[in-house]
């Protein structure tokens, strides 16, 4: 079988996985063509959250620098009781501790500056092309079509199209994202509107009482803005269902301000002063375990949201695309002689899936701690984890600081003396 790196690679998606690839394989000398269903959106809603592990990443693509002044650096995250108590703290960075602070930043500033990467270097971006169909894969390549009815070639086809891949139907056409049964319900408030009971509140935290948690986060450099919002059991609905949800403004400030005068003032702030135009809902979709994440014939491969959609509780959604696409890419730059693409993908697969399964793990663990206390009470002795993450954040070590490229150089070392 070829080298994929060999010929142009082609990427399905032009969002923050897409854009990061085909950075990472540009730092490489792999050339890439991304393919995006359509141009650009004047503004993309929201903020998130980057850790350690993410930007280790996009600094070494150049683009942490560009990033680092337009959003909100933090260390920690802090729990407070409903008498603003401080009961716990999960840390999301630590500059001393693991080489960069958190960063909170709208998705539209990250999005720009990753396009403007791409422009900048030369790598061909094609808006207006909606793939459809994989046409024929072999040994040496991927057909694949549009639909306007044209075909491109490939030696490899990288889906990077999110959680409802259209890529994924065809490396595996009976998976579908399963609804968690959770709904984030999130607005943003002008920092100056909330009242907080102490000077020097923490910058991020979330207030845990009878009707779960409540959650603050900065996210602009200044700090005069915060995401305000919590989450709750919500029943699965289709698209449309969804879609008459978000447009549903009156319903939306019900389910927010829901409870209101059971939760503390600082809550009560947050509800009466949000922007009901930030007002949004965030249903948390997951991709059931995938054993691996290519086509039988191994020239199709999934990675980011397409391959291991994760909710964004433990802010690691994006952190762990950016470990998937920085870490096939270094590989793809390695082979040759005695390291073949067979033996790549399958070390990369499952040294992928076993850390996106820790995160998962992790991920459940801090949706635990959000639940209202009356459900925490009915979890069983072998369900009650959400205390496990108190001790500081040495115990954070394995995510923040994952040494891809010690493991990936490890692997191919082995690759060379046995083969």
């Amino acid at each position: 079988m070829s080298s994929p790196k060999s010929q142009n690679i082609a990427i399905i998606g032009a969002g923050l996985a897409g854009l990061t690839l085909s950075l990472a394989l540009h730092a490489h000398s792999i050339p890439s063509t991304i393919y995006e269903l359509r141009t650009p959106t004047t503004h993309t809603e929201g903020a998130l959250m980057l850790g350690p592990n993410a930007l280790s990443v996009l600094s070494s693509l150049g683009i942490y620098s560009r990033i680092k002044s337009h959003g909100f650096l933090f260390s920690k995250l802090v729990y407070k009781d409903d008498q603003y108590n401080s009961i716990d703290e999960y840390y999301l960075g630590d500059e001393k501790l693991f080489g960069f602070n958190a960063l909170r930043i709208y998705r539209e500033v990250l999005l720009r500056e990753l396009r403007n990467a791409v422009k900048e270097r030369g790598i061909e971006v094609q808006y207006n092309r909606k793939f459809t169909k994989v046409v024929s894969e072999d040994d040496n390549g991927v057909v694949f079509g549009f639909a306007d009815g044209t075909r491109e070639e490939a030696s490899l086809l990288i889906g990077a199209d999110g959680i409802h891949s259209k890529v994924r139907q065809y490396t595996h056409p009976d998976i579908k994202p399963i609804y968690s049964g959770l709904l984030a319900i999130t607005s943003a408030v002008e920092t100056s509107k909330l009242r907080f009971p102490e000077p020097n509140y923490p910058p991020v935290s979330s207030i845990h009482g009878k009707h779960g948690a409540f959650a603050f986060a900065t996210q602009n450099p200044q700090g005069t803005e915060m995401l305000v919002g919590t989450q709750r059991k919500f029943p699965e609905q289709d698209k449309a269902g969804w879609d008459a949800l978000r447009a549903n403004s009156e319903e939306l400030q019900r389910m927010f301000r829901a409870n209101k005068s059971e939760w503390p003032d600082l809550v009560q702030s947050a509800m009466e002063n949000m922007m009901l135009d930030r007002l949004s809902i965030w249903p948390y979709y997951v991709v059931p375990h995938l054993d691996t994440w290519s086509s039988p014939k191994k020239r199709v491969v999934i990675l980011g949201d397409a391959a291991h959609a994760i909710p964004p509780t433990a802010g690691q959604g994006a952190s762990q695309a950016f470990e998937d696409v920085f870490s096939l890419a270094l590989l793809l730059s390695k082979m040759g002689g005695k390291v073949q693409w067979d033996a790549v993908l399958e070390f990369w697969q499952k040294y992928r899936v076993e850390r996106v399964e820790k995160v998962l793990a992790l991920t459940m663990v801090l949706n635990q701690k959000r639940l209202p206390a009356e459900e925490k009470a009915k979890l069983g002795d072998e369900e009650v984890v959400f205390r496990d993450i108190a001790g500081g954040p040495e115990q954070q070590r394995w995510l923040f600081e994952p040494k891809i490229e010690e493991h990936m150089s490890h692997w191919l070392e082995e690759q060379r003396e046995t083969n």
